[in-house]
């Protein structure tokens, strides 16, 4: 079903992107822009784990130095049939943790040290699968697809604002029709909105969906719960200092997050509460 909430909220982009590029900009204003999000998002989809890795100060740990974290991947990289992610744990205080790379044979799991001191053995399980379920779901492949569609809008967006300033606007368009212009001054300032709103459905639906998968490769959901807990406590209190804000969005839990009211409808992440819901009113069978 959650794949099914994501692969609609794709469509609406799909179909917003061509609605915006024929009111702004026609068929030559909506290739541009996607030409433009294309290119920089595939750059972001290659280089992406590097940068949120080199940007958090994550560091690259062997056996020796996090057994426990070691031996809790080999675990469940091999009971999901998944290859072994490289490690990483970032000298933070405040507990979190993120999952990079565009597919599992290019993978990292980056953990803080916060979160490797709080959590206690079946909790540390739980965020750990939940990361492998991004990895196992190819959630940084569908986010860049959200990424370069919505990028696309944006573009178009700001194509259309720079032509009505500097009054070019409607020369090069392909729609003549009448109310076309309204239209396109309607998409220049809702469209950017509307891709922004659906790109955070799609991370929200992902979150919710790494958190079902990820209970399902442990065969529980209370270590996910406790770990859940524990998180928003502690990032409640702890000032994160190590990860951007464009990294943060791809942590467990969004660092200084709001419990509610706008910093959480604008949230790249669910309501903890909704999550911890979830989970508990899932049926979980246990694999052998």
């Amino acid at each position: 079903m959650k794949i099914l909430r994501t692969g609609f909220l794709l469509i609406l982009l799909s179909v917003l992107l061509v609605l915006a590029g024929g009111a702004i900009g026609g068929q030559s204003g909506l290739k541009i822009a996607l030409g433009i999000a294309v290119v920089m998002n595939a750059f972001s989809y290659f280089f992406s784990d590097k940068i949120a890795l080199a940007s958090s100060g994550a560091q690259p740990v062997t056996r020796e130095q996090v057994p426990r974290l070691y031996a809790v991947m080999e675990r469940l990289a091999a009971k999901a049939g998944l290859p072994m992610p490289k490690l990483y744990v970032i000298p933070e205080p405040a507990p979190n943790a993120f999952a990079t790379g565009r597919n599992p044979q290019h993978a990292s799991v980056a953990v803080t040290q916060g979160l490797l001191e709080l959590m206690n053995d079946e909790e540390l399980e739980g965020v750990i699968a939940h990361e492998l379920s991004h990895v196992r779901n190819y959630d940084i492949l569908t986010s860049s697809i959200a990424a370069t569609i919505a990028g696309s809008i944006t573009y178009l967006a700001s194509m259309g604002r720079w032509a009505m300033i500097f009054g070019g606007y409607g020369r090069d368009r392909d729609d003549d029709g009448e109310g076309g212009g309204l239209a396109a001054i309607l998409m220049i300032f809702l469209a950017p909105l509307a891709a922004f709103l659906l790109q955070l459905g799609i991370s929200r639906q992902r979150e919710y969906s790494a958190d079902e998968t990820g209970a399902r490769m442990v065969g529980q959901p209370y270590g996910l719960i406790s770990a859940l807990q524990k998180l928003g406590a502690y990032n409640q209190r702890i000032p994160t200092t190590s990860l951007s804000p464009s990294t943060s969005a791809l942590c467990i839990v969004k660092p200084l997050f709001g419990s509610g009211g706008l910093s959480s409808l604008f949230s790249t992440h669910p309501p903890l509460e909704k999550r911890i819901e979830v989970l508990r009113a899932m049926t979980v069978t246990p694999q052998r």
